[in-house]
């Protein structure tokens, strides 16, 4: 279903009167991946590694730098507006933050609907009715309809955003964050709404997240970033029981635990990550790395196939 191949998206940073170009955020760099009709990929990493970036560029939220995306075979990069806004029936965002990304003014129904008008799509009684059935879907009665965001909980509002990204009934839909702004007695519930969606509407989800256990929960497969590139791709159970690269051998064994014995074996990595600006050459990771070679350091290592599912960027790796 979707193919993305050296996909790049460089933020320009602009200095004095004539806002001159001096340099470049490199929040995405030369990142590829497949995905196929019905899997979920798991997309984990540390905040600026550029997980969120790379799920907007995919959907033309932000216009990547270079690189091509393949949807259902057919290459949407620098797709036109007109090309896009049918395109958007199929790709659909659920954001993080539930109350930032709805109009306050706006009622329920309103914030749902407003999809099928921009897609010319029924009349004003049947999209009154595919509003009451999304609605349905996700968990919320008829009494919401006339509603506002602010009369709402955090969970619940995060099921109108879930509401409002199926209401096209699209294939692909990303998922940035969506239980980091909940509660965690809440966090479950969504989760399995989610899973609960995919398996009856056979929808293909990109999952964003920073908690590493809800990932596992919900991926078929699971894609490490650090520093705006995929160190580490495998399916959900092969990572989990056997991470290679040493970026992600830390980040699992981050995972809370009641085990004293696990807790003592706990990676702490030193140093901050390197800015996005000036990345280090070599491998992103070396200056934080414990197992560093020389080559490390001048070298970028290649995505090499290890198993069958199972790929790795590091130079430590046979």
């Amino acid at each position: 279903m979707l193919s993305v191949k050296n996909l790049k998206t460089y933020f320009p940073i602009r200095k004095g009167i004539f806002q001159k170009t001096v340099g470049y955020v490199q929040a995405v760099d030369d990142v590829s991946f497949d995905m196929k009709k019905g899997e979920t990929l798991g997309l984990v990493g540390e905040s600026g590694c550029g997980k969120t970036t790379t799920g907007r560029s995919i959907l033309q939220l932000i216009p990547p730098s270079s690189g091509s995306i393949l949807f259902n075979g057919k290459n949407i990069s620098g797709a036109s507006d007109a090309d896009m806004r049918s395109l958007r029936r199929d790709m659909q965002i659920v954001f993080q933050d539930p109350y930032g990304s709805m109009n306050p003014r706006m009622t329920i129904r309103n914030i749902v609907e407003e999809a099928l008008i921009v897609q010319k799509i029924g009349t004003p009684k049947e999209r009154f009715e595919r509003v009451r059935d999304v609605l349905h879907k996700v968990g919320l009665d008829d009494t919401c309809i006339y509603r506002y965001p602010h009369e709402f909980s955090g969970g619940q509002r995060q099921r109108v955003c879930i509401a409002r990204a199926l209401i096209l009934n699209p294939q692909f839909i990303v998922l940035d964050e969506p239980i980091s702004a909940l509660d965690v007695s809440i966090q479950s519930q969504i989760i399995n709404l989610l899973a609960k969606l995919r398996d009856e509407l056979e929808l293909t989800y990109l999952f964003i997240s920073h908690d590493l256990s809800v990932v596992e929960y919900l991926s078929d497969r699971v894609a490490v970033m650090y520093l705006g590139k995929i160190v580490e791709t495998a399916l959900a159970s092969e990572l989990y029981a056997n991470p290679c690269h040493p970026y992600t051998q830390a980040l699992l064994s981050s995972i809370p635990t009641m085990d004293a014995k696990k807790r003592a074996k706990r990676i702490l990595l030193q140093g901050d990550v390197p800015s996005p600006i000036h990345p280090p050459k070599g491998c992103r990771f070396h200056p934080r790395c414990p197992i560093c070679k020389d080559i490390c350091k001048s070298e970028t290592p290649p995505l090499i196939q290890i198993s069958e599912s199972h790929s790795v960027s590091c130079h430590a790796v046979e």
